[in-house]
Protein backbone atom coordinates (compact mmCIF):
# COMPACT_ATOMS: atom_id res chain seq x y z
CA UNK A 1 0.00 0.00 0.00
CA UNK A 2 1.18 3.81 -1.01
CA UNK A 3 0.60 6.40 1.38
CA UNK A 4 0.13 10.12 1.14
CA UNK A 5 -0.37 13.08 3.31
CA UNK A 6 -2.84 15.86 1.98
CA UNK A 7 -3.37 18.85 3.76
CA UNK A 8 -5.63 21.96 3.41
CA UNK A 9 -4.16 25.29 2.87
CA UNK A 10 -7.11 26.96 2.55
CA UNK A 11 -7.69 26.22 6.49
CA UNK A 12 -4.95 28.60 6.92
CA UNK A 13 -1.18 28.35 6.66
CA UNK A 14 2.41 30.07 4.79
CA UNK A 15 3.92 28.81 1.88
CA UNK A 16 6.95 28.35 3.45
CA UNK A 17 5.15 26.04 6.30
CA UNK A 18 3.37 23.90 3.47
CA UNK A 19 6.63 23.64 1.87
CA UNK A 20 8.30 22.75 5.26
CA UNK A 21 5.86 19.66 5.85
CA UNK A 22 6.45 18.36 2.16
CA UNK A 23 9.94 18.18 2.82
CA UNK A 24 9.33 16.46 6.01
CA UNK A 25 6.84 13.75 4.09
CA UNK A 26 9.76 12.96 1.49
CA UNK A 27 12.21 12.72 4.43
CA UNK A 28 10.01 10.04 5.71
CA UNK A 29 9.64 8.31 2.87
CA UNK A 30 5.96 8.89 1.83
CA UNK A 31 5.31 7.91 -1.61
CA UNK A 32 3.20 11.35 -2.16
CA UNK A 33 2.36 14.73 -0.66
CA UNK A 34 -1.02 16.10 -1.81
CA UNK A 35 -2.73 19.78 -1.23
CA UNK A 36 -6.54 20.73 -2.11
CA UNK A 37 -7.16 23.51 -4.28
CA UNK A 38 -9.38 26.26 -2.91
CA UNK A 39 -9.04 30.07 -2.35
CA UNK A 40 -11.37 30.00 0.76
CA UNK A 41 -12.83 27.84 3.51
CA UNK A 42 -16.76 27.79 2.59
CA UNK A 43 -16.99 31.73 3.26
CA UNK A 44 -14.47 31.72 5.72
CA UNK A 45 -11.07 33.50 4.49
CA UNK A 46 -7.45 32.86 5.93
CA UNK A 47 -4.10 32.55 4.71
CA UNK A 48 -4.18 30.30 1.86
CA UNK A 49 -2.07 29.99 -1.44
CA UNK A 50 -2.56 29.20 -4.76
CA UNK A 51 -2.42 25.26 -5.29
CA UNK A 52 -0.56 24.93 -8.75
CA UNK A 53 1.57 28.06 -7.99
CA UNK A 54 2.85 26.74 -4.69
CA UNK A 55 3.70 23.29 -6.64
CA UNK A 56 6.26 24.79 -8.55
CA UNK A 57 8.02 25.74 -5.37
CA UNK A 58 7.73 22.49 -3.79
CA UNK A 59 9.05 20.86 -7.21
CA UNK A 60 12.06 22.86 -7.02
CA UNK A 61 12.21 22.15 -2.83
CA UNK A 62 11.81 18.55 -3.25
CA UNK A 63 13.61 15.51 -5.20
CA UNK A 64 11.55 12.30 -5.26
CA UNK A 65 8.21 12.67 -3.40
CA UNK A 66 5.23 12.68 -6.02
CA UNK A 67 3.47 16.08 -5.82
CA UNK A 68 -0.52 15.75 -6.36
CA UNK A 69 -3.23 18.48 -6.66
CA UNK A 70 -6.69 17.17 -5.18
CA UNK A 71 -8.53 18.74 -7.15
CA UNK A 72 -8.37 21.48 -9.07
CA UNK A 73 -11.57 22.62 -9.75
CA UNK A 74 -12.14 23.21 -13.46
CA UNK A 75 -14.08 26.24 -12.65
CA UNK A 76 -10.99 27.93 -11.42
CA UNK A 77 -9.59 27.73 -14.89
CA UNK A 78 -9.37 27.39 -19.16
CA UNK A 79 -8.60 23.09 -19.50
CA UNK A 80 -5.97 25.13 -21.94
CA UNK A 81 -4.21 26.88 -18.58
CA UNK A 82 -4.59 23.67 -16.77
CA UNK A 83 -2.60 22.07 -19.79
CA UNK A 84 0.15 24.50 -20.02
CA UNK A 85 0.47 24.91 -16.15
CA UNK A 86 0.62 21.30 -15.26
CA UNK A 87 3.38 20.56 -18.41
CA UNK A 88 5.25 23.27 -16.53
CA UNK A 89 4.88 21.43 -13.19
CA UNK A 90 5.34 18.07 -14.99
CA UNK A 91 9.05 19.68 -16.26
CA UNK A 92 9.98 21.41 -13.04
CA UNK A 93 9.57 17.96 -10.75
CA UNK A 94 11.52 15.83 -13.17
CA UNK A 95 7.94 13.67 -13.74
CA UNK A 96 6.68 13.99 -10.13
CA UNK A 97 3.24 16.28 -10.33
CA UNK A 98 -0.16 14.12 -10.81
CA UNK A 99 -2.85 16.16 -11.58
CA UNK A 100 -6.01 15.55 -10.30
CA UNK A 101 -9.04 17.32 -11.54
CA UNK A 102 -12.92 18.06 -10.63
CA UNK A 103 -16.09 19.86 -11.13
CA UNK A 104 -15.93 21.89 -8.78
CA UNK A 105 -18.14 22.35 -5.46
CA UNK A 106 -17.97 24.33 -3.12
CA UNK A 107 -20.49 26.66 -3.34
CA UNK A 108 -20.09 29.48 -0.82
CA UNK A 109 -16.06 29.72 -2.23
CA UNK A 110 -17.90 30.57 -5.65
CA UNK A 111 -19.98 32.89 -4.18
CA UNK A 112 -17.68 35.13 -2.71
CA UNK A 113 -15.14 35.02 -5.13
CA UNK A 114 -17.62 35.81 -7.70
CA UNK A 115 -16.77 32.52 -9.82
CA UNK A 116 -19.17 31.09 -12.02
CA UNK A 117 -20.16 27.61 -10.55
CA UNK A 118 -22.78 26.10 -13.27
CA UNK A 119 -25.27 23.74 -12.30
CA UNK A 120 -23.91 19.88 -11.26
CA UNK A 121 -25.12 18.28 -15.19
CA UNK A 122 -23.51 21.49 -17.20
CA UNK A 123 -20.02 21.36 -14.85
CA UNK A 124 -20.12 17.77 -15.80
CA UNK A 125 -20.72 18.21 -19.46
CA UNK A 126 -17.54 20.79 -19.30
CA UNK A 127 -15.92 18.03 -17.07
CA UNK A 128 -15.66 15.35 -19.63
CA UNK A 129 -14.59 17.87 -22.45
CA UNK A 130 -11.89 19.29 -20.18
CA UNK A 131 -10.57 15.55 -19.57
CA UNK A 132 -10.95 15.11 -23.75
CA UNK A 133 -8.57 18.83 -24.30
CA UNK A 134 -6.15 17.62 -21.82
CA UNK A 135 -5.49 13.95 -23.53
CA UNK A 136 -5.35 15.87 -26.86
CA UNK A 137 -3.06 18.30 -25.61
CA UNK A 138 -1.07 15.74 -23.82
CA UNK A 139 -0.85 13.60 -27.11
CA UNK A 140 0.14 14.25 -30.29
CA UNK A 141 -1.68 17.02 -31.55
CA UNK A 142 -4.61 15.48 -32.64
CA UNK A 143 -7.15 18.21 -31.71
CA UNK A 144 -10.73 18.39 -29.84
CA UNK A 145 -13.60 20.42 -30.55
CA UNK A 146 -16.48 20.07 -28.12
CA UNK A 147 -19.43 22.46 -26.95
CA UNK A 148 -17.49 24.06 -24.40
CA UNK A 149 -13.99 23.89 -25.34
CA UNK A 150 -12.03 23.87 -28.89
CA UNK A 151 -8.19 22.63 -29.55
CA UNK A 152 -7.45 22.61 -33.04
CA UNK A 153 -4.50 20.30 -34.29
CA UNK A 154 -1.68 21.47 -33.15
CA UNK A 155 1.07 19.52 -30.85
CA UNK A 156 1.67 21.74 -27.68
CA UNK A 157 4.87 21.56 -26.45
CA UNK A 158 6.81 20.53 -24.26
CA UNK A 159 4.54 17.12 -24.05
CA UNK A 160 4.34 15.41 -20.34
CA UNK A 161 7.44 13.28 -18.94
CA UNK A 162 5.02 11.97 -16.89
CA UNK A 163 1.93 13.38 -16.16
CA UNK A 164 -1.03 11.17 -14.20
CA UNK A 165 -4.55 12.12 -14.37
CA UNK A 166 -6.43 11.46 -11.23
CA UNK A 167 -10.12 11.71 -10.98
CA UNK A 168 -11.71 11.86 -7.65
CA UNK A 169 -15.27 11.90 -6.51
CA UNK A 170 -18.54 10.50 -4.63
CA UNK A 171 -20.80 9.55 -7.18
CA UNK A 172 -21.35 6.44 -8.20
CA UNK A 173 -21.91 6.41 -12.20
CA UNK A 174 -20.31 9.26 -14.19
CA UNK A 175 -17.13 9.78 -12.17
CA UNK A 176 -16.40 6.33 -11.78
CA UNK A 177 -17.03 6.04 -15.84
CA UNK A 178 -14.84 9.09 -16.51
CA UNK A 179 -12.09 7.86 -14.24
CA UNK A 180 -12.39 4.57 -16.53
CA UNK A 181 -11.99 6.59 -19.48
CA UNK A 182 -9.73 9.52 -18.87
CA UNK A 183 -7.71 8.85 -14.84
CA UNK A 184 -4.30 7.28 -14.36
CA UNK A 185 -5.36 7.34 -10.02
CA UNK A 186 -9.09 6.88 -9.32
CA UNK A 187 -9.23 8.82 -5.92
CA UNK A 188 -12.35 8.46 -3.34
CA UNK A 189 -13.42 9.52 -0.09
CA UNK A 190 -12.90 6.50 2.69
CA UNK A 191 -15.90 4.00 2.21
CA UNK A 192 -17.29 0.86 2.43
CA UNK A 193 -16.45 -2.38 0.25
CA UNK A 194 -19.72 -2.65 -1.35
CA UNK A 195 -19.31 1.20 -2.65
CA UNK A 196 -16.11 0.53 -3.76
CA UNK A 197 -16.70 -2.81 -5.63
CA UNK A 198 -19.72 -0.78 -7.51
CA UNK A 199 -17.60 1.81 -7.97
CA UNK A 200 -15.19 0.19 -9.32
CA UNK A 201 -17.51 -2.12 -11.92
CA UNK A 202 -18.71 0.98 -13.68
CA UNK A 203 -14.79 2.79 -14.07
CA UNK A 204 -13.52 -1.13 -15.46
CA UNK A 205 -16.36 -1.32 -17.65
CA UNK A 206 -15.77 2.03 -19.07
CA UNK A 207 -12.29 1.16 -19.44
CA UNK A 208 -12.62 -1.68 -21.42
CA UNK A 209 -15.18 -0.13 -23.61
CA UNK A 210 -12.20 2.68 -24.15
CA UNK A 211 -9.98 0.16 -24.75
CA UNK A 212 -7.79 0.58 -22.07
CA UNK A 213 -6.57 -1.47 -19.32
CA UNK A 214 -8.59 -0.73 -16.06
CA UNK A 215 -5.74 -3.10 -14.09
CA UNK A 216 -3.57 -0.17 -14.88
CA UNK A 217 -5.76 2.42 -13.17
CA UNK A 218 -4.69 3.42 -9.75
CA UNK A 219 -7.37 3.47 -6.94
CA UNK A 220 -7.03 5.36 -3.96
CA UNK A 221 -8.85 6.56 -0.78
CA UNK A 222 -8.51 9.47 1.24
CA UNK A 223 -9.43 10.36 4.75
CA UNK A 224 -8.48 10.90 8.36
CA UNK A 225 -6.79 8.30 10.55
CA UNK A 226 -7.39 7.60 14.51
CA UNK A 227 -4.41 5.79 15.54
CA UNK A 228 -2.50 6.04 18.93
CA UNK A 229 0.01 3.82 20.78
CA UNK A 230 -1.93 2.55 23.66
CA UNK A 231 -5.66 1.70 23.78
CA UNK A 232 -6.02 4.41 26.50
CA UNK A 233 -4.55 7.17 24.43
CA UNK A 234 -6.54 5.68 21.64
CA UNK A 235 -10.14 5.80 23.27
CA UNK A 236 -9.02 9.83 24.34
CA UNK A 237 -9.29 10.04 20.64
CA UNK A 238 -12.72 8.79 20.14
CA UNK A 239 -14.02 10.58 23.44
CA UNK A 240 -12.99 13.93 21.05
CA UNK A 241 -14.01 12.27 18.16
CA UNK A 242 -17.45 11.46 19.00
CA UNK A 243 -18.43 14.74 21.04
CA UNK A 244 -17.08 16.55 17.97
CA UNK A 245 -20.15 14.35 16.20
CA UNK A 246 -22.52 14.77 18.97
CA UNK A 247 -21.83 10.98 18.60
CA UNK A 248 -22.03 8.26 21.48
CA UNK A 249 -18.47 6.62 21.51
CA UNK A 250 -20.18 3.72 20.21
CA UNK A 251 -21.71 5.46 17.52
CA UNK A 252 -18.71 6.93 16.82
CA UNK A 253 -16.59 3.93 16.26
CA UNK A 254 -19.66 2.35 14.13
CA UNK A 255 -18.92 5.34 12.02
CA UNK A 256 -15.72 5.10 11.39
CA UNK A 257 -16.06 1.37 10.97
CA UNK A 258 -18.58 1.66 7.87
CA UNK A 259 -16.04 3.59 6.51
CA UNK A 260 -12.95 1.45 6.79
CA UNK A 261 -11.09 4.77 8.82
CA UNK A 262 -7.90 3.17 9.92
CA UNK A 263 -7.81 3.27 13.44
CA UNK A 264 -6.40 2.01 17.15
CA UNK A 265 -3.28 0.84 18.43
CA UNK A 266 -0.83 0.26 15.57
CA UNK A 267 -1.14 -3.53 14.66
CA UNK A 268 -5.03 -2.24 14.61
CA UNK A 269 -4.28 0.00 12.35
CA UNK A 270 -2.08 -1.43 9.73
CA UNK A 271 -4.36 -4.58 9.60
CA UNK A 272 -7.29 -2.23 8.34
CA UNK A 273 -4.87 -0.93 5.92
CA UNK A 274 -3.89 -4.16 4.99
CA UNK A 275 -7.81 -5.14 4.43
CA UNK A 276 -8.06 -1.80 2.40
CA UNK A 277 -5.28 -3.34 -0.01
CA UNK A 278 -7.30 -6.35 -0.10
CA UNK A 279 -10.34 -4.26 -1.44
CA UNK A 280 -8.52 -3.13 -4.41
CA UNK A 281 -6.91 0.19 -2.62
CA UNK A 282 -3.54 0.86 -4.47
CA UNK A 283 -3.28 4.28 -2.62
CA UNK A 284 -4.34 5.56 0.80
CA UNK A 285 -3.87 9.97 1.53
CA UNK A 286 -3.93 10.92 5.03
CA UNK A 287 -6.35 13.79 5.49
CA UNK A 288 -4.94 16.47 7.71
CA UNK A 289 -7.59 19.30 8.23
CA UNK A 290 -5.65 21.61 9.82
CA UNK A 291 -4.22 25.25 9.76
CA UNK A 292 -0.64 24.00 8.66
CA UNK A 293 0.95 25.77 11.94
CA UNK A 294 -1.21 22.87 13.77
CA UNK A 295 -0.11 20.53 11.55
CA UNK A 296 1.99 17.92 14.34
CA UNK A 297 4.78 15.96 12.08
CA UNK A 298 5.92 13.89 15.23
CA UNK A 299 2.00 12.76 15.60
CA UNK A 300 1.61 11.62 12.50
CA UNK A 301 5.26 10.25 12.29
CA UNK A 302 3.88 7.88 14.81
CA UNK A 303 1.02 7.60 12.83
CA UNK A 304 2.42 6.58 9.11
CA UNK A 305 4.63 4.05 11.68
CA UNK A 306 1.28 2.76 12.58
CA UNK A 307 -0.15 1.80 9.09
CA UNK A 308 3.33 0.48 7.56
CA UNK A 309 2.73 -2.18 10.02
Amino acid sequence: MELGLMVEPQVGGSYARLREIARWAEDLGLDAFARSDHYLDQERSAPATDALTSFGGLAESTSEIQLVALMTPLTFRHPAIIAKTATTLDEMSGGRFALGIGTGWMAPEHRVLGIDLPPLGVRFDRFAESLAYLRAAFGDGAGFSGEYYHLEDVPLLPRPIDLPVVIGGSGMRRTPALAGRFADEYNMFVTDAETLARRRSVMETAAVDAGRDPGSITISFVGPVLAAPTDAAYRKLLVEGAARKDMTIQEYEAFLAERNIPRGTPDRAASIVADLSSMGVDRFYLQEYSALDAVDTDYLTDVFTALRG
